[in-house]
């Protein structure tokens, strides 16, 4: 009984396998930088405020743009393992962006309660100078979708953005 040592040497990557590695990383990481360049639009030209909860749906595109590029690399290097590593850690994050659209468009449509912090009636307000408290106060809502589009949300947007960008990553990762 003989066993094949590895050898120091992975074999080098087919070319489909590499370009599809390489398609993939490309796709992830351009559509969700625009995805991120979009909701930054809507905050700084279109003037909607992010709620607590929009601005932690960013985290993992913040994290997974990078990664998807890293996927890139290793694939157009031919180190098709590794780009396979970094590309199932890219779907994990673009899954996890897609739990928390999916989780923030429920509260909006008041299927479960958000987070206490940006949803419900708001902050009690103790004593002093209540209109001046009131003016100077400045909650954005969790449960309140301030812009829809055929009756989605942007949250409601981010959750198939997420579920598609998921996908392909996924779809990377197995190419073999």
């Amino acid at each position: 009984m003989t066993s094949a040592a590895p050898s120091a040497t992975a074999p080098a990557a087919s070319p489909s396998l590499r370009s599809t590695q390489i398609a993939a990383g490309l796709i992830v990481a351009l559509a969700a930088a625009g995805t991120l360049a979009g909701a930054w639009y809507f905050q700084l030209v279109v003037g909607l405020a992010p709620c607590p909860l929009c601005l932690e749906q960013r985290i993992p595109y913040y994290v997974g743009v990078p990664l998807a590029l890293v996927a890139v690399a290793l694939a157009s290097a031919g180190k098709a393992n590794f780009a396979r590593m970094a590309l199932s850690l890219t779907a994990m994050l673009m899954a996890l962006a897609a739990c928390l659209a999916i989780y923030h468009a429920g509260v909006e449509w008041g299927f479960w309660q958000g987070p206490t912090a940006c949803s419900g009636s708001g902050p009690a307000l103790g004593g002093g100078n209540l209109l001046d408290s009131l003016q100077q106060a400045r909650v954005v809502r969790c449960d309140e979708a301030p812009w829809r589009l055929f009756g989605l949300s942007l949250a409601g947007y981010n959750a198939f953005i997420a579920v598609a960008l998921t996908l392909v990553a996924l779809r990377g990762a197995a190419a073999r």
